[in-house]
């Protein structure tokens, strides 16, 4: 399937042994002022986030799962192993909410990617079920235009054929390619099966580390 340079190291891998809820903030300027690294957490509206964030940290309900797309609306911050932040962020996209929520929402997310030193890397889950959209392929220029480095994760994969996924996850790659000359690392996740939990808390501890040496 796709391979990790993460897999290739000899050292253990990352668990979470703790992950608490902190607490929720309208804007970056009232985030935690601790110091310690953040890993964000975001994609289009009902993407699966909530659900990759309770599969990731091993606990249920951690984050709240609805099926209404635009639930999270604040930045929600979770402290792992008392180490560093899981960054929930509010979905961009289609959501239930008021154009003005909408503005305000969007700023909110703004604020956060441009101007939190403490961000290390931005994850942005992609449904692996549709193919590539418009608003996805945004978002990530955004964020590249900017210069936040960030990963893809591929959600929701065991709805699909081996065939269909990798047909919908190359699909997103190349339309990346027509902007991009060096892609962001990718990974595939499924929350029901656990899929890409060691592959992701592997390349945030290979991070982390990097980040210490």
């Amino acid at each position: 399937m796709i391979t990790f340079a993460a897999r290739q190291r000899q050292t253990l891998p990352m668990d979470i042994t703790q992950a608490e809820f902190v607490s929720s903030f309208t804007r970056e300027s009232v985030c935690p002022k601790d110091g310690r690294p953040e890993f964000a957490f975001i994609g289009r509206s009902n993407v699966g986030k909530s659900s990759l964030i309770n599969m990731l940290t091993g606990k249920k309900g951690l984050a709240k799962v609805s099926g209404t797309p635009g639930k999270t609306q604040l930045l929600n911050f979770f402290l792992i192993n008392r180490q560093w932040y899981l960054v929930d962020l509010p979905g961009y996209g289609y959501a239930r909410v008021s154009k003005d929520q909408q503005k305000t929402l969007s700023a909110m997310i703004n604020g956060y990617l441009l101007n939190r030193s403490q961000l290390l890397l931005a994850f942005v889950l992609i449904d692996s079920n549709i193919p590539p959209t418009k608003i996805d392929l945004e978002f990530v220029n955004h964020l590249g235009g900017h210069g936040i480095p960030f990963a893809l994760a591929f959600t929701k994969t065991d709805r699909l054929k081996p065939n269909e996924l990798e047909r919908n996850i190359q699909a997103f790659l190349t339309e990346m390619r027509k902007s991009w000359d060096n892609l962001p690392p990718y990974f595939v996740t499924s929350a029901q099966y656990r899929a890409g939990r060691t592959e992701i808390l592997d390349y945030i501890d290979q991070i982390l580390k990097n980040r210490a040496s």
